[in-house]
């Protein structure tokens, strides 16, 4: 019994997130960059680390942009949706179509099941 504990406690002990005060210089900096990312426009997890750490984007290293998005409280479901109401503003999709542009790795490299979220409650399905 003790060592399930151990375990427990230890697997939510390494999943846990970094907490604000816990977190660099370069890192607090990404993450105002990804609150500011995320107040314009929908982000996956993926797209917004590979937003922060490209040299086309903000260029912080990507340890230290993984470490800022997943010290931040963001729900990629919600994410989707606001990213396929934006391409539903732009033009039409199928719900096929809207579903593989936000899934895509050269789209929004959201998961299936977010991009499928995102596409169905956007209206798009």
């Amino acid at each position: 019994m003790n060592v399930l504990k151990f375990v427990l406690t230890a697997a939510l002990f390494v999943s846990a997130p970094t907490w604000a005060g816990d977190l660099t210089g370069p890192q607090n900096n990404a993450v105002r960059s990804a609150k500011q990312y995320l107040s314009m426009m929908g982000f996956s997890r993926d797209g917004l680390i590979h937003q922060l750490s490209s040299d086309a984007g903000d260029g912080f290293d990507i340890s230290d942009a993984t470490v800022a998005v997943d010290s931040l409280n963001i729900d990629w479901n919600q994410e989707a949706v606001k990213s396929a109401k934006q391409y539903l503003n732009m033009m039409g999709f199928s719900c096929k179509g809207l579903i593989k542009q936000l899934s895509s790795s050269a789209g929004d490299k959201y998961t299936i099941d977010q991009a499928t979220y995102g596409a169905k409650q956007a209206g798009g399905c």
